[in-house]
Formats: structure tokens, sequence, C-alpha cells
């Protein structure tokens, strides 16, 4: 039987921002806390935050698990997180993602098989912090974030070789789904897009 935890990621350092990402706000509603209500849509059996830090907004029931140092980004996330799960499968959400419904979230979990992930890709490019992984690909994370040259992407290309990942390619009307708010322009487009859908 498979069984979910669902992971927000919020550790990137907002460089392109200038701010928490996180914080920002879409209808007077902060990008963390639409982001938690759409994973516990989902009901998984256990809702974590990856982060460098402890996010001061961090509401007391979550558990917040640290990137295990010396952080490489979301690898090392992963890493962290993949480690505490007792369930079969660990879902991934960015939380600069803010049109991701959980209807399509509930398509990638429906696609997971035991020992398999499933990792949304337009042609080349992965969509890693909108995806599933299995238990089974923790001693490969953990041997990945070693790696001074690690990254998500890298790591994908690997479990792939070995043939344990499902790809969902995304369609044409998926990909508002996968906008990222990397740059203001970015959320001022998105905070659009989410009041007039």
């Amino acid at each position: 039987m498979k069984t979910l935890t669902a992971v927000l990621f919020v550790g990137g350092e907002s460089r392109r921002m200038g701010r928490d990402k996180a914080t920002l706000e879409i209808n007077g509603e902060p990008l963390w806390l639409r982001q938690l209500k759409t994973l516990r849509e989902l009901q998984p059996q256990k809702i974590l935050i990856s982060a460098r830090t402890k996010p001061v907004w961090c509401p007391p029931e979550i558990e917040v698990v640290l990137d295990e140092p010396p952080s490489r980004g979301p690898l090392s996330g992963l890493a962290a997180v993949i480690q505490r799960i007792q369930t079969t499968h660990l879902l991934a959400l960015a939380v600069d993602l803010p049109q991701m419904p959980v209807a399509h979230l509930e398509k990638l979990w429906s696609m997971a098989d035991a020992g398999i992930a499933v990792v949304p890709r337009n042609a080349e490019h992965f969509e890693p912090l909108c995806a599933i992984y299995p238990v089974e690909i923790r001693e490969a994370v953990q041997k990945a974030a070693a790696d001074i040259n690690a990254s998500l992407h890298n790591f994908i290309r690997h479990v792939a070789g070995e043939r344990q990942v499902r790809f969902h390619s995304i369609s044409k009307s998926e990909r508002a789904f996968y906008r990222n708010t990397n740059t203001m322009e970015d959320f001022i487009q998105a905070a659009d897009d989410c009041d007039g859908s």
C-alpha cells in the first residue's frame, strides 16, 4: 500500500527576488500558507518543511528539516528529508509554484509505484521540486548529496538511468502550474494569473 509524506521546500536563497519568497502574498495570503493548504488537501500522513534555517513564520505543528551541511541546495534538503519519512513515498513541492493545483499533485501521486519516482518534465527540463520520490532512493540521494558537483537535475538523470523514474510530460495546459516566481516580475504575473483563475 502506498503512503505519502509531503514536504514544502522553502530553502532557496531568493537572490533574484531580493527577499524571502515564502512571505510574498497573493490575495493577502503568503505563499508558504497557500502551499501548505494545497499539501493539506492531499491528506498526506505528514507534512514537513525543508529549509536551511527554521523560518520565523513556521507553524508550530509543522516539523522543519534542515539541510544537511554543507548545503548543496535542494538536493541537500531532499537528502535530509527522505531520511526522516516513515511512508513509502515523499512528495516535494516548492514554495514558489503558487499556481500548482491539488488535482495535479493527485495526478502525479496516482502515477507512483513502489520504488519509482515520478518527475514532471518539459522536453529535457525536469521539475524535481514538484515530484514524488520513493524511500528506495535514500542511499542514492545521500551519495549524490556528498558529491561537490551534485545537483538535483543530475541526480534525476542518474536514477533515470537506473530505471527508477517515471516521467510525466507536462502538457501545454499544465505549463502554468510550473511557472516559478524567481523575480518580482514573475510574482506579479503569477498573482495576476491567480486572481484571474
